[in-house]
């Protein structure tokens, strides 16, 4: 079982978070997105645009379940909510939203190789958000604001689990 899962929309420092996190709680921090890699011989995204989004969903719950099998933080790719099958998982874990307002998520995408934002990253993110939504509230236990810096955020997180600790 991991110790902490972090979903939220592309931008949102779910990757970030999760290192800080491993590191301040000396655990591992694993990224659905590298353990796709490694397994797929080629980055994730370029996985995503070769062979369409229902073979890398595929993928991702493959690397989800794999992720949860050990004492770890887990950053999840944006999308992960998007399968029943990854929701079912997500369900069982100590799951956080990481979420923040659309400006904050499009400075820190930035130019990233990221294919579901396309040609028009505003856009996009407004329609994900609008998609997956309600699948983060459903699959967390809880919300985080992920604005500001990474200490700020850290500390919200760490204060937040204080809260649902049995």
């Amino acid at each position: 079982m991991a110790r902490l899962v972090l979903v939220g929309l592309p931008g949102v420092g779910k990757t970030t978070l999760a290192r800080a996190l491993g590191e301040y709680w000396r655990c591992a921090a694993l990224d659905t997105d590298d353990l796709i890699a490694e397994r797929a011989g080629m980055p994730a995204a370029r996985y995503l645009r070769e062979n369409g989004e229902v073979a890398f969903r595929q993928r991702e719950t493959e690397a989800l379940r794999q992720a949860l099998e050990g004492d770890a933080v887990v950053a999840t790719g944006a999308g992960v909510v998007t399968t029943s099958s990854a929701r079912e998982l997500l369900e069982r874990e100590i799951t956080l939203w990481l979420d923040c307002d659309d400006e904050t998520l499009l400075a820190r995408v930035g130019d990233g190789d990221r294919p579901l934002l396309g040609d028009d990253p505003r856009r996009a993110l407004v329609e994900l958000r609008a998609q997956r939504e309600p699948w983060y509230r459903a699959s967390a236990r809880l919300s985080v604001d992920a604005s500001g810096s990474l200490d700020e955020v850290r500390q919200r997180i760490l204060e937040a689990l204080q809260r649902v600790a049995p």
